[in-house]
C-alpha cells in the first residue's frame, strides 16, 4: 500500500516501520474501497503516524472524544510551529475528525458519557417489545421512538415522575404539535397513536395509572377532504428534462427521478435497491416493499432500464457496496434519504413552486394520477404502487375530473 502511495524510499520505510502497521494498512484498504483518491489516502496515512504520537494508542484502552480534543490541543501547539501552517482552527478539526471516524473503524472510540435520563430505561424497554413481541420494522421504531423522545423530554427537564403525567399534560403535548409545529390533522392522528400505543404498554408494566391510554384522543378526520399533492405529468415531463446530458449527477439523478415517477416507489425502496434486483436477463425490477413486507417484481421499462444502465455503467463508482445508489464522490456509500430528498426537490421546485411538497411522494402522486388518467382500474393502481387497502388509492379518484364531468354529463331522465 505504501509503495503505491509514496515514491520516497525514506517516507516508505518510516510508514512500514511505524506502530499498529496492521491496524494503519486496514484503515487505508477501506479508505481505498470507498473510492477515496491517492492524494486522499497519502494524506489520512501521515495523520495516522501523526495520532499514533500524540494518542495512547498502544494500549488495550478505549480512547475518548476528550483524548482527541487534548491530543489535538497538543499538536497544533506543538514547538517549534511548522513555518507553512497558517490555519490552526481548521487543522484542529481535521485533527479531531479523522481522528473519531480511526478510532471508530478499529472499534475503539469511547463514546461521551451523558446524564442518564430518567426515562430511557422505558423507551429501551417498549422498544425491546415492539422489535421481538409486535415485529414492527426498523423504520417504524425509529420513527415511534423519536416522538416518544420528544414527548418525554419535556417531563425529564421539568423533573417530573412518570406516574404523575396526566391526560391535559398529554392533551396540551397534541395540541402543541398543532399550533407550535404545524402538524397536519392526519400527522396529529399518527402522534396520538404512537401516545396511546406507548400508554397502554406503561399500563401493562405499572409504569402509570390504568385507563390514560383510553383517555387519549385523536383529532376526528373525515374521508376525501384533501387532494393528493402531485404535480402534472407535464411537469414532471420538464423535471425529467433538466437531466439531460452528460454530467454525472444529471445522469444518475435521471435513473433515480425516473423510478421515483414511473413507478411510484416510496424513498426507502429505493435506497433499498441492490445490483441483484436488477434482473437484465428477464428485463425485471424486484422491489423490497416494506409495509407489506413482500419483493414486488416489475417489467423494467425500456426508459428506465436505458437510464439505470447507464448510470451503472458510466457514472455509478466500482467498489464492492451492493447498492445501486451511491455518492458521487468519497467516501463512497449509499445515498440516505435526505438526498433523494434533494434530487427531487431541486429539480421539481423551479418547474412547480406552487406544490406544497417537492419531495420523492410527490412524483409518487404523480404517478398514481397517470394511471388513473390511462384508465387503470383502482386495484391495478393499488397493486402498482404497493398499496395494502382499497381506500388508500381510492383518494386519487378525485383528481379524475375527465371522469367526475363524463357522470355530470349523463342524461339521467334516461334512468327514470
Amino acid at each position: 500500500m505504501f509503495q503505491q502511495l509514496f515514491q520516497c524510499p525514506l517516507t516508505i520505510a518510516r510508514h512500514q516501520a511505524g506502530p499498529l502497521l496492521a491496524e494503519r494498512l486496514a484503515y487505508l484498504a477501506h479508505g481505498a474501497e470507498q473510492g477515496r483518491t491517492q492524494s486522499s489516502l497519502r494524506l489520512i496515512a501521515q495523520h495516522l503516524l501523526v495520532f499514533v504520537d500524540y494518542l495512547p494508542l498502544t494500549t488495550a484502552d478505549a480512547i475518548s472524544i476528550e483524548q482527541i480534543h487534548a491530543a489535538a490541543d497538543r499538536w497544533i501547539n506543538r514547538q517549534p510551529r511548522p513555518a507553512h501552517v497558517t490555519d490552526y482552527y481548521h487543522g484542529r478539526m481535521r485533527f479531531i475528525s479523522d481522528a473519531r471516524q480511526w478510532l471508530s473503524f478499529l472499534g475503539r472510540l469511547r463514546p461521551s458519557a451523558s446524564a442518564p435520563h430518567a426515562y430511557t430505561y422505558m423507551i429501551e424497554d417498549y422498544t425491546h417489545y415492539m422489535t421481538q413481541e409486535q415485529g414492527l420494522s426498523p423504520h417504524t421504531i425509529r420513527g415511534r421512538r423519536w416522538h416518544l423522545e420528544q414527548f418525554l423530554e419535556r417531563f425529564w427537564q421539568q423533573q417530573r415522575p412518570f406516574d404523575q403525567i396526566s391526560i391535559a399534560d398529554i392533551d396540551a403535548a397534541v395540541v402543541r404539535k398543532g399550533e407550535q409545529d404545524h402538524y397536519s390533522r392526519v400527522s396529529m392522528k399518527g402522534y396520538v397513536t404512537v401516545l396511546r400505543a406507548f400508554f397502554r404498554y406503561a399500563e401493562q408494566r405499572g409504569w402509570c395509572a390504568p385507563g390514560l391510554a383510553a383517555a387519549i384522543l385523536s383529532p376526528r378526520l373525515f374521508a376525501d377532504t384533501t387532494l393528493p399533492k402531485g404535480p402534472s405529468w407535464d411537469d414532471v415531463q420538464r423535471v425529467l428534462a433538466t437531466t439531460e446530458g452528460d454530467q454525472p449527477k444529471a445522469i444518475r439523478d435521471r435513473a433515480i427521478i425516473l423510478l421515483f415517477a414511473v413507478y411510484g416507489l416510496r424513498v426507502g425502496e429505493v435506497r433499498a435497491l441492490r445490483l441483484e434486483d436488477l434482473d437484465w436477463v428477464q428485463e425485471l425490477l424486484y422491489v423490497t416493499r416494506p409495509k407489506p413486507r413482500r419483493r414486488q417484481a416489475y417489467p423494467l421499462s425500456h426508459t428506465v432500464g436505458e437510464a439505470l444502465l447507464r448510470y451503472l455503467q458510466t457514472v455509478r463508482p466500482q467498489v464492492t457496496c451492493r447498492a445501486v445508489f451511491l455518492t458521487l464522490r468519497a467516501p463512497i456509500v449509499p445515498l440516505g434519504s435526505g438526498v433523494l430528498y434533494d434530487v427531487v426537490a431541486e429539480r421539481l421546485r423551479p418547474v412547480a413552486p406552487a406544490l406544497p411538497h417537492h419531495g420523492p411522494h410527490a412524483l409518487r402522486h404523480a404517478c398514481a394520477r397517470r394511471l388513473l388518467a390511462q384508465g387503470f382500474s383502482m386495484k391495478a393502481i393499488g397493486d402498482h404502487l404497493g398499496h395494502r387497502k382499497l381506500d388508500t388509492t381510492r383518494v386519487y379518484a378525485k383528481v379524475d375530473l375527465a371522469g367526475l364531468r363524463q357522470v355530470a354529463d349523463v342524461d339521467l331522465r334516461a334512468l327514470l
